[in-house]
């Protein structure tokens, strides 16, 4: 019986790989994008992002993806040498070139566990680099940007860190802005958030596998009346 039990487990496993495999394939893929992932620190690229970034900068896919950092990570005296291992990393996770991997040192933006960013300037700093045009353009027209995709942390910042929180208000009042005076345009971004996760699902390991199929296939389901026919 214990050899039943050990050996339907590799089994099982296989299972969930071969169908999250398939599933992931029903999904909309970004193809051809001008791709903005928004982080706080050096290290969030790696730490948070590396499956995706991996994914996004295929070949194939024609992507162009550019990283944003808003703060050296320079709380511990270490900013300088931060940026220079965020632009490793981001250039072994497939970034193109080092000139698309930019971080931003502005006292408004301290790496601290306790200051919250304030939306108003993300969205300042967002709107200056990639919709330098946005006050110019006549309500009537279709609002632009440089961009197509923003891919930042939710609303809680999966670790909790305020300065990965602040990123997702910054982000949401930007898009608002964008929008002012475009009623009934679509707006030209697309946001996309790593969604958090309980504590016991982070260290979960592969029990987690059946809550995270679960999800996938749900999230799969709400995608499925969008589409057009």
């Amino acid at each position: 019986m214990n050899w039943l039990v050990a050996g339907s487990v590799p089994l099982i496993i296989i299972g969930f790989w071969l169908y999250t495999s398939t599933l992931s394939l029903s999904f909309p893929t970004l193809q051809n994008k001008r791709i903005l992932l928004l982080i706080a620190h050096p290290d969030d690229e790696a730490m948070f992002f590396a499956p995706t970034l991996l994914s996004l900068t295929r070949p194939e896919l024609g992507n162009h993806v550019k990283i944003l950092c808003l703060s050296s990570g320079d709380a511990d005296g270490l900013g300088e040498t931060r940026k220079k291992e965020l632009v490793k990393s981001g250039l072994q996770l497939g970034i193109g070139n080092k000139d698309d991997i930019h971080v931003i040192e502005d006292k408004n933006f301290p790496d601290s566990m306790t200051v919250t960013w304030h939306p108003r300037l993300i969205s300042n700093l967002l709107t200056t680099t990639f919709a330098p045009k946005m006050s110019s353009i006549s309500a009537k027209n279709a609002p632009q940007a440089n961009i197509d995709a923003i891919i930042t942390f939710d609303a809680h910042g999966v670790s909790g860190h305020p300065n990965h929180k602040s990123l997702y208000d910054g982000a949401h009042t930007f898009l608002k802005a964008l929008m002012y005076r475009h009623s009934g345009w679509e707006c030209p971004i697309k946001l996309y958030t790593l969604t958090t996760t309980s504590i016991f699902r982070k260290y979960a390991s592969l029990l987690d596998a059946p809550a995270t199929l679960i999800t996938a296939i749900t999230r799969k389901k709400e995608l499925e009346p969008l589409k057009e026919p």
